[in-house]
């Protein structure tokens, strides 16, 4: 089965995809193309995986570079594939060759070009490092690199859609305490559960931000099973473990 490639007008002529799980080598409950070292899908399995992500970017798999995401707001400059990989979960490069990537399961993938700077960035952004402010760390490291903002274009690809959230008063009430007018982000839901807007959230953070422009592929990984791992899915089914997708941009 051939590699499944999301793509997003904004961001041509800079190479980049939303990978999806289809033409993986993995099986089971993995099936697919996982590309999560940290899960416990077979190591070997797992580098083939990304060896396939690195061929369809037109790079080495040596020159995948990412971070060891930990759902924070730091974002760090690199000009290699680091390793150990550094606990951030945000990256970016002005390096031609080098694919900057990303992994998740339902939290935002997003990705971030200044076509005409030549510098690009990624993030992981689960509603924790939405709200530490990762993906306004990755546009300021970009523009320390050279980047404007008013040539930054940024898309979220496939997450958990608003549908597909539900979250409790606790944390309905850490975003109302942020801001009142978080509300906007919230749907009622039955009794005190309420369903969450991720990507709307993320989409007001870039949008502030102060970029050119801001967008969502609309991919809900929920609802989608043959096409995305989701990690909400997996807990609900009483899967033992995940696939992670990953998301690339390379210069």
């Amino acid at each position: 089965m051939t590699l499944e490639i999301l793509t997003a007008e904004s961001l041509i002529p800079v190479r980049h995809g939303f990978f999806t799980r289809k033409g993986g080598a993995s099986s089971g409950i993995f099936a697919g193309l996982n590309c999560g070292t940290g899960s416990s899908d077979q190591t070997e399995i797992v580098a083939i995986n990304r060896g396939r992500v690195a061929e369809a970017m037109g790079v080495g798999s040596d020159k995948l570079a990412g971070v060891h995401q930990v759902h924070s707001g730091d974002a760090v400059q690199v000009t290699t594939a680091p390793e150990p990989k550094p606990k951030a979960d945000g990256l970016v490069t002005a390096t031609p060759g080098l694919a900057l990537s990303v992994l998740t399961a339902d939290c935002q993938p997003v990705l971030f070009a200044d076509a005409e700077a030549q510098v690009i960035g990624a993030a992981h952004a689960g509603w924790k490092g939405a709200q530490a402010g990762i993906m306004e760390a990755t546009v300021d490291a970009m523009v320390a690199l050279g980047a404007t903002r008013e040539n930054i274009h940024a898309v979220i690809g496939p997450t958990i859609s608003q549908r597909a959230y539900e979250v409790g008063p606790e944390f309905f009430d850490i975003f109302l305490d942020e801001d009142p007018e978080n509300t906007r982000f919230f749907a009622g839901g039955d009794g005190d559960r309420m369903h969450f807007d991720l990507a709307g959230y993320g989409l007001m953070r870039l949008r502030a931000a102060g970029i050119a422009s801001a967008e969502w592929t609309r991919h809900c990984t929920y609802f989608d099973p043959d096409r995305f791992y989701s990690y909400r899915r997996s807990v609900h089914q009483k899967d033992p473990d995940y696939g992670r997708l990953i998301s690339t941009i390379v210069l």
